[in-house]
């Protein structure tokens, strides 16, 4: 039987202990723990997993330490225990001490994080142990000295490259194309059962309480205008967010539980769009603004605008996160979602302000029905597909290697196959199937099309590129048919980078060579990346000179292995803020937003050997000409510098 306490926070621990360090030796050191318990209390030493009991033991911050055997002292006292009826356990009471021999690999750092776990008790409290101390180290050296000089080139100007090539504003371009999109995912959410719906009966209440065509028409701009602050307010803590830390989005967008999040988040919105279940907001809440929505003036035009967004959320949500999903990544993530708002806004808007100034309109829609349904099934379908796409995202940030290319392809080929059957009624009943329109039957057969063209997707052959697709299924590199990946990297063909998170030693090898640096700022969960590597670095012209002058090095800054202990430290920027460096993604995230203030990937650098900047880093460039003519300008700048 299992017993459960409640833990008590108490205000002093109850063991006051101390740790001293002795070297023994090739890195194996003795750690002598010696403390004081309170009277009354002891602190247990037997592990019993059905109670959910851990021994009293050391941890630390570095997982590469191996910890050998572990000596208890002679203290030990073996006493049952109140709080787990029927059991002895062996205690420590008055004096604690054990001894603890550890392995540290590699260099020995100065001092070393010790952290006490365990627990103790009363008989009447039982409380967690978890308190840290630092313990010198015999022989060991400060390893952090030096590293965080490293993360900021002093060499780069980002003002004046030695060419002035390559600078592109991007950002005006990318906010539109995101509200552009926002407003596609606004008209599919009004063809969704939760939507269309209302977009009769609310103008013909407009109008019929308005008392004139005047006011109706205002009332309902002003219901269209409410409509979109609605939205574009859902997207403000997200600026709130942003302005913490820049690099927030992208870490958000690239974290391996993120992704596992928003695949089981999408799961459920599928499930609920084939019917499984429906989401409602609160009851109470959509109640409430509902009530409100019978006030006259303005409040209570903007509580219908409220009921609207609380009632349809259950068609809406799913768009929405969409938006949320394509935003994480954007360099100005915040304003790119405040974008897509904005337009996801405007287009559920529009029908209500137009229908109010020509309410003749209304009767070409046509009639709500079956329609809808399919609409909103297709979309589960959708739903379902982007839902691999996030545990792809997380199997290759891990490095799990369980959804391979083959695999995901095959998963896109499944759904897409069914989805193509239902929409060609195959699996309607038979005097249902007689009533399927001609759009219907288009869209099924457009997805069957689609099916086939995933087809050699699966294969080994050199069909199974799927241009179409670059970026979305795991890299060719990623594949059940490469027995092992190149240097875990994306590159097997076209361009394979020299070096794959190794900046000196790509460094070192351009002051060896005399060429210029190629500095590919990449992640493994990057869509735009792999289609630059699939699309443009494939090209014969781009693949020759690349290889020809440069020293390339990728650097992945969503890569969450563990840097070695002896490369861990805290980076300080100008502003004061500190970050804790502790993965190889943490260091070239840094590395990037420091040098050459950005945070998107793929970016692309081009310094000389003594690590100047060339011309002006650029980022996603599909023309494969326009990257050339940037690659020249770059090492024209360094052959001539």
């Amino acid at each position: 039987m299992c017993f459960y306490f409640p833990f008590i926070a108490m205000a002093q621990s109850p063991v006051k202990w101390s740790v001293e360090s002795k070297k023994q030796h090739n890195g194996v050191y003795i750690l002598t723990v010696a403390g004081t318990i309170q009277p009354g209390w002891h602190v247990y030493t037997q592990h019993d997993a059905d109670e959910g009991l851990e021994s009293v033991t050391l941890k630390f911050d570095n997982e590469l330490i191996k910890t050998e055997r572990l000596e208890h002292s002679k203290e030990l006292v073996v006493q049952k225990d109140v709080l787990f009826p029927g059991k002895s356990f062996d205690v420590y009471k008055n004096v604690l001490e054990f001894k603890q021999y550890i392995k540290i690999p590699g260099s020995i750092p100065s001092n070393l994080k010790v952290i006490l776990s365990g627990f103790a008790s009363n008989n009447a409290e039982f409380v967690a142990i978890e308190e840290s101390t630092t313990v010198p180290l015999e022989g060991g050296k400060d390893l952090t000295k030096g590293k965080e000089a490293r993360i900021e080139l002093s060499t780069i100007d980002l003002k004046k490259p030695a060419a002035d090539c390559g600078r592109k504003e991007e950002g005006q371009s990318t906010i539109f194309n995101v509200f552009f999109l926002g407003f596609i995912g606004g008209l599919l959410a009004l063809l969704t059962p939760c939507v269309f719906p209302m977009i009769p009966l609310t103008v013909s209440w407009f109008t019929s309480q308005s008392g004139s065509k005047k006011t109706a028409i205002r009332n309902g701009i002003i219901y269209g205008v409410f409509i979109v602050g609605i939205y574009l307010l859902g997207s403000l803590p997200f600026h709130l967010l942003n302005n913490v830390d820049p690099e927030l989005f992208n870490v958000l967008s690239t974290n391996l539980w993120v992704n596992l999040f928003f695949f089981a988040i999408f799961i459920f919105f599928a499930l609920s769009f084939f019917g499984l279940f429906e989401i409602t907001i609160s009851g109470k809440l959509s109640n409430k603004a509902d009530s409100k929505s019978g006030l006259g003036s303005l409040t209570g035009i903007f509580f219908m605008a409220l009921t609207l967004a609380l009632v349809s959320f259950s068609c809406t949500g799913p768009i929405l996160g969409t938006l949320l999903v394509g935003s994480l990544s954007s360099n100005s993530g915040a304003w790119q979602l405040t974008a897509g708002m904005g337009g996801f806004g405007v287009a559920l808007a529009l029908p209500f302000a137009l229908f109010a100034m020509f309410p003749g309109w209304m009767q070409r829609l046509p009639k709500s029905g079956g329609w809808l349904m399919t609409v909103k099934k297709t979309l589960a379908f959708l739903e379902l597909a982007l839902a691999f796409k996030f545990l792809s995202n997380a199997d290759l940030v891990a490095h799990w290697g369980i959804l391979k290319r083959e695999i995901f392809i095959g998963i896109w080929l499944l759904i897409s196959f069914v989805l193509a059957l239902y929409l060609l009624g195959v699996f309607d009943k038979k005097e249902d199937r007689t009533k399927i329109g001609k759009i219907r039957i288009s869209l099924g057969i457009l997805t069957f099309i689609f099916a086939l063209y995933l087809v050699p997707g699966m294969t080994n052959s050199e069909y199974a590129r799927l241009n179409l697709l670059s970026g979305f299924p795991p890299p060719m590199s990623y594949s059940i048919y490469t027995a092992k990946e190149k240097s875990r990297g994306h590159k097997v063909e076209g361009v394979e980078p020299q070096f794959i998170n190794d900046y000196e030693a790509a460094v070192v090898m351009a002051k060896k060579t005399g060429k210029p640096l190629l500095i590919d700022f990449t992640g493994w969960a990057c869509v735009n990346c792999r289609k630059m590597e699939e699309n443009v670095w494939t090209k014969p012209e781009v693949s020759k000179f690349i290889k020809a002058n440069f020293i390339l090095v990728s650097l992945y800054v969503d890569d969450r292995a563990k840097l070695p202990s002896d490369q861990r430290f805290t980076y300080s920027s100008k502003e004061g803020l500190k970050k804790e460096i502790k993965t190889v993604g943490d260091l070239w995230a840094t590395f990037q937003s420091v040098n050459f203030n950005q945070v998107t990937q793929p970016l692309y650098v081009i310094l000389s050997p003594d690590e100047r900047l060339m011309n002006h880093p650029v980022g996603y460039t599909p023309d494969e000409h326009e990257y050339k003519a940037w690659l020249e300008c770059g090492f024209n700048a360094a052959a001539f510098k």
